[in-house]
């Protein structure tokens, strides 16, 4: 009796085994992708509104609006001083995303309070990616005409001492991946190579005006994919 019951007991063993193997395996709930914060960092006579279409296509792309971070700051004032309030807003958005780390999305005389924070505040260490679009980063002879009104004007001045400390040495410091976008028909920046930066991935997108370089489309697909 006990024996017949062994052998009932081991066939039911075999079938069940035979079933869990025909059924199909149980899959883990795709979870949605996660990308470093995005910080988009605006130029002269500018404000965070400047980034409204590319924040779109980002979302559109699947960002979701914790990762985008548009900041406003006062366009006149040095880029020393916009530097040191840049390094303190990373720090509230990595310490509000949990994040170790951004990407840094930058336009015209952005560049360079951002290039200043890499290079003098340590902001290596908290920047993954680092995308200069019409950056100013050899500085420009258009600036001249508003140079006596602003310090940060008078700082993108081509030779100026400003640009002459910055980009002394290493233009691209630390383990930042860097690219710079540029156009050769940008009125603003005069001549069109100051966007260049040495070290950097630099891209020539040909003839796009200075204000369209960050609200056009096949620049924004570029950039995209170059922080993914």
């Amino acid at each position: 009796m006990q024996r017949a019951k062994r052998r009932i007991a081991t066939a039911l063993t075999a079938i069940a085994g035979s079933l869990l193997l025909s059924l199909p395996l149980a899959t883990t709930p795709a979870q949605a992708a996660s990308h470093d914060p995005v910080v988009f960092v605006h130029g002269l006579s500018s404000d965070s509104s400047s980034w409204d279409s590319w924040i779109a296509d980002f979302k559109a792309d699947g960002y979701t609006s914790s990762e985008l971070w548009a900041w406003s700051y006062d366009w006149t004032k040095s880029n020393v001083t916009t530097a040191s309030q840049l390094s303190s807003y990373i720090q509230t958005v990595l310490s509000q995303t949990g994040a170790s780390k951004v990407d840094l999305v930058v336009h015209s005389m952005g560049a360079l309070n951002s290039r200043y924070y890499l290079k003098n505040l340590g902001g290596t260490s908290y920047v993954d990616d680092f995308v200069s679009v019409a950056g100013v980063n050899h500085g420009t002879s258009v600036a001249s005409l508003c140079g006596w009104l602003y310090t940060s004007c008078k700082e993108m001045t081509t030779g100026s001492s400003f640009l002459t400390a910055l980009n002394s040495g290493d233009e691209t410091p630390g383990s930042v991946s860097y690219a710079a976008y540029w156009s050769n028909c940008d009125a603003a920046i005069d001549p069109d190579s100051s966007a260049l930066l040495s070290g950097a991935t630099d891209v020539g997108v040909g003839c796009i005006s200075h204000t369209d370089m960050n609200d056009d489309y096949g620049v924004y697909q570029q950039v995209r994919d170059f922080i993914a």
